[in-house]
C-alpha cells in the first residue's frame, strides 16, 4: 500500500500533468472503456473505474466522502496488470489528478503569458490545483478567497513558503479574486455560482473541478453562455453529475453540441478568444494515469 506520501514522492506535478494529457489523447483515440461513475448514499461513496485495452490495464477506486470528519475523504485506489497490482491512497492519487486535468486544460485554453492566478476555495483539492496551473503557465501573482477567512490565510502562508516567488493575497471575496485574474480555479462544494459573471475580465480562462453533483453549481450561467468556449471532461459525465452544465442546457443556454470533450480538444485545438471554461467532475482515466507513474516507480 503506497499512503499518501509515498504516492506525492513517486509523481511530481509536471508528470501527472503529462500523464494525465496522454490519457485525454488516448480516450478519445477510443482507447479506453471508462463505465460511468457508481455513486451511493447522495454522493458519499463513490467507485470509479476503467480500463485501457491496448495494455490490458484496469483501475478501480473508491471514495467515501463525510463532511465534517478529518480528513473528509478517504479511499483506496488498485491498478491491476499482468505483473500484479499497485494499491495506493485514493485521496492524493485524487488530489494530484484533479489538479492535472486543470494543468491540462490550462495550457490548451489560457493565454501563454498567463500569470495572474485567482483560486477560489481552501480545501483538499486547492494547492494542486495552484501547482499545476504553476507547472504550465508563469505563474507571478494568487489571489485566494475561502469562507473562512483564518483558514485561508493559513493557506496562502503554506503556500508561499512553497512558491516563494509568487505573490499572495487573501482576498475579500470572490467577485475580488477573480476581478483581474488571467486564470481562475474553483474548487469548493457550492451549490450556488462563486461570483457573477460580470466580475470577470473579458479574457481569462476559468477551470471548475469542485462541483460532482447535479444540485452542485460553482459557475455562473451567464459565464456558460457568453463563453467562447466550453470544455468538459466528458460529455456524458458532464450531463449526468455537472450541476452548471446540466443546469446551462435544461434551460437552454448551452446545447449538448456546444460542449467539447477535453480529449478531442487536445487533438484538434479550438480558436481561443474572449473567456473560456473548462467543467471537470473526473474521469477514473485520470488515476489510471497518475496509476500507472506509481507502477513504473
Amino acid at each position: 500500500m503506497l499512503d499518501a506520501d509515498a504516492v506525492r514522492n513517486a509523481v511530481s506535478m509536471p508528470a501527472a500533468v503529462g500523464a494525465v494529457r496522454e490519457a485525454f489523447l488516448e480516450l478519445a483515440a477510443g482507447l479506453f472503456v471508462v463505465p460511468q461513475r457508481l455513486s451511493f448514499g447522495g454522493g458519499t461513496t463513490l467507485v470509479m473505474s476503467a480500463c485501457h485495452t491496448p495494455s490490458s490495464t484496469t483501475v478501480v477506486k473508491t471514495l467515501n466522502l463525510a463532511p465534517g470528519r478529518t480528513p473528509m475523504i478517504l479511499g483506496t485506489l488498485v491498478w491491476n496488470t499482468a505483473a500484479g497490482q499497485v494499491v495506493a491512497d485514493a485521496v492524493e492519487v485524487t488530489s494530484l489528478r484533479t489538479g492535472a486535468v486543470s494543468g491540462v486544460a490550462t495550457d490548451l485554453l489560457a493565454p501563454p503569458a498567463a500569470s495572474r492566478l485567482a483560486l477560489l476555495g481552501t480545501g483538499a483539492q486547492a494547492a494542486d490545483q495552484v501547482r499545476a496551473v504553476a507547472a504550465v503557465r508563469p505563474v507571478r501573482s494568487l489571489a485566494v478567497f475561502g469562507r473562512n477567512r483564518e483558514r485561508a490565510l493559513a493557506f496562502t502562508a503554506r503556500l508561499s513558503s512553497e512558491l516563494p516567488d509568487v505573490v499572495t493575497r487573501v482576498a475579500p471575496s470572490a467577485a475580488d479574486a477573480v476581478s483581474d485574474a488571467e486564470i481562475v480555479c474553483c474548487a469548493t462544494s457550492s451549490s450556488t455560482p462563486l461570483f457573477p459573471a460580470e466580475a470577470l475580465p473579458e479574457r481569462v480562462h476559468v477551470n471548475a473541478i469542485g462541483s460532482y453533483l447535479p444540485s452542485m453549481r460553482e459557475l455562473p450561467a451567464e459565464l456558460l453562455r457568453t463563453a467562447s468556449c466550453v470544455v468538459v471532461d466528458q460529455v456524458d459525465a458532464a450531463l449526468e453529475e455537472a450541476g452548471e452544465v446540466i443546469h446551462a442546457v435544461d434551460t437552454g443556454l448551452l446545447g449538448r453540441a456546444d460542449l467539447l470533450e477535453l480529449g478531442h480538444a487536445l487533438r484538434t485545438p479550438p480558436a481561443v478568444t474572449g473567456r473560456t471554461v473548462f467543467k471537470s467532475v473526473g474521469l477514473a482515466v485520470q488515476d489510471w494515469a497518475i496509476a500507472q507513474l506509481l507502477g513504473k516507480d
